[in-house]
């Protein structure tokens, strides 16, 4: 595929609260932070900015408050490139927020108030329907309604559009409804809630992909932090590895990784190499504070996969 991918990302648009803290606090316990910063987020918009900074062609569906959130949302999505066509304003709901907790070790603890994101309806997806019909791949998450998720999907299958379905934040989905997703991208924690296995190991992340493969999804990538991400189909299941970088955030990670596998898959990119790029999307993700202003250009992924290839050289043909 030589053409600029033309990807159309259904999901929510916050401002993240972001405080950098020793340790996580437990509950009823409070801890000092240090550093506080103000940074676009929401998973929907995260995906977006990280497939926009690859070179990707993005229509983003989003619903925002109109207040100074939502506007400076709105402009930050301008600057980067995306079609805004399709990001309604709410005049009764706040743009939706989010709290974060970083500690040292670049873990994180997130609460969101999604605000103006519950209000998107499918009537919105109704509105775009041009859009998600002339794509190459649909991507999609769950901090918007569910029914609303269900009919974008129900449009881009009508129509043989490849969909993406990154199931976070987690809850229990029909299997009815997996059964109409290509790639599905959950977490260790959301793999657990969607399947009831609890994923922990290798074994135990293989054994949930392929509950969900029963289910009906086509492919299953869990996604395991340091460890890379679980290719799960029904002719393999391969760990590919993460790279090796130092985490100073995880916020936003799993976003990367999906809009990585997301831009990857849409210009043509066979499975396991779409697997590789985005764990190299994710790896750059975690170096940088915040979510939006964490995701990488297309350079600078270049740079890491090339930086990589000459360590692994160095290790295979070293005597």
């Amino acid at each position: 595929m030589t053409h600029k991918p033309k990807i159309t990302v259904v999901g929510s648009s916050n401002t993240d609260l972001v405080v950098k803290a020793p340790k996580l606090p437990a509950p009823g316990e409070t801890v000092l932070g240090s550093e506080f910063i103000i940074a676009p987020g929401g998973k929907g918009a995260n995906q977006a900015v990280a497939i926009t900074r690859l070179g990707g062609n993005v229509t983003f569906v989003a619903k925002l408050g109109m207040d100074d959130f939502g506007r400076q949302s709105l402009e930050n999505f301008k600057k980067d490139g995306i079609n805004t066509d399709f990001v309604f304003l709410d005049r009764e709901s706040p743009s939706g927020v989010a709290l974060i907790f970083v500690d040292d070790r670049g873990e994180n603890m997130i609460v969101a108030s999604p605000g103006a994101n519950a209000k998107l309806s499918p009537e919105d997806i109704d509105k775009a329907r041009a859009s998600i019909e002339g794509s190459d791949i649909l991507v999609l998450q769950l901090e918007s309604p569910l029914e609303t998720v269900e009919y974008a999907v129900k449009i881009a299958k009508s129509r043989d559009i490849p969909v993406i379905l990154n199931p976070a934040p987690g809850r229990p989905l029909e299997p009815s409804f997996i059964w109409l997703i290509d790639y599905l991208t959950p977490n260790e924690t959301e793999a657990e809630i969607l399947t009831g296995i609890k994923v922990n190991d290798d074994e135990t992340a293989k054994k949930a992909a392929h509950k969900l493969l029963n289910y009906g999804a086509k492919n299953v990538i869990i996604t395991m932090g340091k460890r890379g991400a679980m290719l799960v189909t029904k002719e393999e299941s391969l760990l590919m590895p993460a790279f090796e970088v130092n985490a100073i955030d995880a916020t936003a990670a799993g976003d990367a990784f999906t809009g990585g596998l997301a831009f990857a898959l849409a210009t043509g990119k066979e499975l396991k190499e779409a697997v590789r790029f985005a764990n190299g999307v994710a790896a750059l993700a975690v170096t940088k504070m915040g979510a939006q202003p964490s995701m990488p250009t297309k350079n600078e992924l270049c740079k890491l996969i090339a930086g990589a290839l000459i360590t692994w050289g160095s290790l295979l043909y070293k005597k």
